[in-house]
């Protein structure tokens, strides 16, 4: 599949399935005790560090991690690949700002944002767009600006023909903590914490969660 079929299979894909999955997943994170700490700290990291407030949940689907983070105290914003994801966050959280636009060419200034969170937003995306999607969340970071990343932790790609009660065409990659943590260097993000947990009974495998640091020189 070229760039441009990965991208349109997975724009509509998040289209067609957009309502069902702030249906079933809007309330989420309030039974993941350890996915709420991890988004607890990353905020405090960003307030702690002394560059721009500003947060960017890039790859925000329908806005309900945003939705979180704001609740937390910051100052956020969603951006997402699909306009049907952006359109019900917008109908579901009115008070927070989203935009349509790619991880791997955003329209940020350089070095704009405190913080950068990615909540399973790479997990459709093989391994040269998640190189260009590293160094774009490198280059919108502030020096001493945080990255959480969430993904899901294994060595193999799957393929997804339904998903939230839809017809889909999407694959779904999962990386060790360690292959996670190369390409972040790689980008020059540095890895400051990681926490791996074991599936709820939704999910097929362990989840991870990286944060990582924007060096200030």
């Amino acid at each position: 599949m070229t760039d441009a079929a990965h991208l349109t299979a997975t724009r509509r894909s998040y289209d067609t399935v957009a309502a069902d999955y702030e249906r079933l997943l809007g309330d989420q994170l309030a039974g993941m005790p350890l996915d709420r700490a991890m988004l607890a700290g990353f905020v405090a990291e960003v307030d702690a560090s002394g560059g721009p407030r500003a947060v960017g949940d890039l790859g925000c689907g329908t806005g309900r991690v945003t939705a979180h983070l704001r609740d937390l105290g910051a100052d956020v914003f969603g951006v997402d690949l699909s306009p049907g994801m952006i359109a019900v966050a917008r109908d579901t959280y009115p008070g927070l700002r989203f935009a349509v636009g790619s991880m791997t060419a955003l329209d940020l200034p350089d070095a704009s944002l405190g913080g950068v969170l990615s909540w399973y937003s790479t997990v459709h995306m093989p391994q040269e767009d998640l190189t260009a999607s590293f160094a774009e969340f490198h280059r919108v970071l502030a020096p001493g600006g945080l990255l959480l990343i969430a993904f899901k932790v294994g060595d193999e790609r799957v393929r997804l023909t339904s998903a939230y009660g839809h017809e889909v065409a999407l694959d779904v990659y999962r990386w060790s903590p360690d292959q996670v943590a190369r390409h972040l260097a790689a980008a020059g993000l540095v890895e400051s914490a990681r926490l791996v947990r074991q599936p709820d009974p939704q999910e097929k495998t362990p989840q991870g969660f990286l944060l990582a640091r924007k060096p200030r020189d």
